[in-house]
């Protein structure tokens, strides 16, 4: 399974997977892309920059309704005549987002796969502050990808439905002295670093400690707060989990999220 990230932050979020199979000569590449929040124009940019275009979406995955997550879904949605999946919850919270088109919303359940090609995705739910957010889990039959951001805190249901993954895109939002001595006021940082927030460095390190990892082979920190993080805290804090060196922890960005990687 090949994947790549079109950037990752408060700035904008967006993951490509790319469908089993190498498309003939002249052909696009097929994909889902799972969260879109670029506008349209900038989102074709970044996904040329991994040689895909909107030619090749087949379908647009939402996690939750935060604008960073869904700003371009519809428009870039509408660009491919792809449809858009999303939980009931996200739906209702999505109705003024820009291009919003309600006959092309496909309602996801948690805890109930989707297949989309031969691409399995199954949406799980988990602790944020929006209406019904989900995370993935992405399998081709082949490679297994898990996907968790946006999440506050670690829940039983998040780490069972983690087990077993090859690669793992894993929040580290925020140091948490970086936070509390930030420039944030008081009322975000509670929310920032509350249950319904965003994962902390240490609280990452945690939940990557209580999955099964007898399959995992990749970690990548993703969702790093500008502000209240350093790249090199959340490597560190994932290495001391994996008995690795700190640089073997590949880090999303948000100007160029990361370059093709395989599950």
């Amino acid at each position: 399974m090949r994947f790549a990230s079109l950037g990752s932050g408060s700035q904008g979020n967006g993951l490509v997977v790319c469908l089993p199979g190498r498309a003939p000569p002249g052909v696009p590449t097929r994909f889902v892309l799972i969260d879109c929040g670029f506008n349209r124009r900038e989102a074709v940019r970044r996904l040329a920059l991994l040689g895909l275009s909107l030619e090749g979406l087949v379908a647009v995955l939402v996690t939750h309704e935060h604008s960073d997550h869904i700003t371009g879904v519809f428009r870039v949605a509408d660009a491919a005549s792809a449809p858009v999946y999303l939980t009931h919850g996200t739906m209702m919270a999505a109705r003024d987002v820009g291009g919003f088109d309600a006959s092309r919303c496909r309602i996801l359940v948690p805890d109930r796969p989707v297949a989309v090609g031969d691409l399995s995705l199954l949406p799980f739910a988990v602790p944020h502050d929006a209406r019904e957010p989900v995370q993935y889990v992405i399998d081709d039959g082949h490679g297994r990808l898990g996907l968790l951001t946006d999440v506050g805190r670690s829940t039983p249901h998040l780490i069972e439905r983690l087990g077993g993954v090859q690669t793992l895109v894993l929040e580290c939002n925020h140091d948490r002295a970086l936070l509390a001595n930030g420039g944030y006021p008081p009322s975000l940082k509670r929310r920032v670093g509350g249950d319904f927030g965003h994962l902390a460095n240490d609280a990452a390190a945690r939940i990557l400690a209580a999955i099964d990892q007898r399959r995992l082979r990749r970690v990548v920190a993703a969702h790093l707060s500008q502000q209240n993080n350093r790249p090199e805290l959340a490597r560190a804090a994932l290495a001391a989990v994996l008995g690795c060196v700190p640089d073997d922890v590949a880090v999303a960005d948000q100007a160029q999220g990361f370059a093709w990687q395989t599950a």
